[in-house]
């Protein structure tokens, strides 16, 4: 499949969703295995082949099977495989087959993990539409395909935390105002203790939060514990609470601290106007800052859906993939170097979409 089919349509992440001003968005994700089959990381190259026909035969017989697009791995290619994993379709080790909807927001990996890791993403907080949409998929491919499962233990997965009903849910907020108070760990370490996992989204930061940007991913642990409404209502409970108390302490800082916060997010907002290259790690702060600047009322001029959009936009393989298939001019100390290339045009995209901010007085 060619690069530009993987970019093709309106994308997900640039829609509003509910309570996107902390919850950047919301991600559903169901483990299946072929029955008779062994799982990916035993099975022998023949099997594993068998088991990508018999799921591609499966999704060419859904109701919407023209809305699918069904690739090998291999056609992709390293770039498209990396603009796959930008997008988080491409999250564990290599799959021989990749099956995405057209508006991106579904997606199934072939022998990864999992013979089938049916996905989908939703804007915001919206822990049942991504299992409802996931859900769709499993009962249309049961139409044609037996997964295992028992009785006793339910759909029979890879990996053991994954056994039951093979769902795991989480959410990708945005918690500036908590890392900038202090607080941030003290709301995971009651996250953990019911249960759920907090990761980095994109590496360790500098400053005032501990992840870079101050991006977490809020995940469940377990597909075995509960049903999957008990799994929803706990993520959604545990959103709901994470939402309200970024808001609250939203508040604090710009009450308590405004000069040190107009200053963290002034000073973002001008490392981005006046650079001509910008590295991926200080565009992922630099973004962070002016969503907080956006949410907390100082500034004007751009939505949280530009800015989730450019979380995506200002990724390597994106940037590659323009470079590829644009017509740009470089100065020439630089024009023959790829890296600094890259960086000149993420400089330049986030000058466009900041062009329009103002700041309130």
């Amino acid at each position: 499949m060619a690069e530009q089919s993987v970019l093709s349509g309106e994308p997900w992440y640039t829609c509003s969703g509910t309570d996107n001003d902390v919850v950047v968005s919301t991600r559903a994700r169901l483990a299946r295995n072929l029955a008779n089959f062994q799982f990916p990381e035993t099975a022998r190259p023949d099997d594993s082949d068998r088991v990508r026909t018999l799921v591609f035969d499966s999704f060419a017989q859904l109701e919407n099977a023209g809305d699918f697009h069904l690739m090998n791995s291999e056609a992709l290619g390293e770039l498209g495989t990396r603009i796959l994993a930008e997008r988080g379709v491409i999250d564990v080790p290599a799959a021989t087959g990749v099956v995405m909807r057209s508006d991106g927001r579904v997606s199934c990996l072939v022998n990864s993990v999992d013979h089938v890791r049916i996905a989908s993403f939703a804007p915001g907080l919206n822990c049942g539409a991504s299992f409802a949409d996931c859900r769709t998929i499993d009962e249309g491919l049961q139409k044609t395909l037996q997964f295992a499962a028992s009785y006793e233990f339910g759909y029979l997965t890879a990996s053991v935390g994954d056994v039951g009903s093979g769902l795991k849910l989480s959410v990708r907020v945005h918690l500036p105002s908590l890392s900038f108070a202090g607080e941030a760990e003290n709301v995971f370490r009651g996250l953990r203790e019911k249960g759920l996992s907090v990761t980095s989204v994109y590496g360790t930061g500098d400053d005032y939060g501990k992840s870079l940007g101050s991006y977490y991913q809020i995940s469940t642990l377990s597909s075995f514990s509960g049903s999957e409404l008990d799994q929803i209502a706990l993520l959604e409970g545990a959103g709901k609470y994470i939402v309200e108390t970024e808001r609250k302490f939203r508040l604090k800082c710009a009450e308590d601290k405004p000069t040190a916060v107009h200053n963290t997010i002034l000073r973002s907002f001008a490392a981005a106007k006046f650079s001509a290259l910008m590295p991926l790690r200080e565009s992922i702060a630099v973004i962070s800052s002016v969503k907080w600047g956006h949410d907390i009322g100082i500034i004007n001029g751009i939505d949280d859906n530009t800015l989730c959009g450019l979380l995506y936009r200002v990724q390597n393989g994106h940037l590659e993939f323009l470079l590829q298939n644009g017509n740009f001019t470089f100065e020439d100390d630089i024009k023959n170097s790829l890296p600094q290339k890259i960086e000149r045009l993420r400089a330049l995209i986030l000058q466009e979409a900041f062009e329009k901010i103002t700041f309130s007085s």
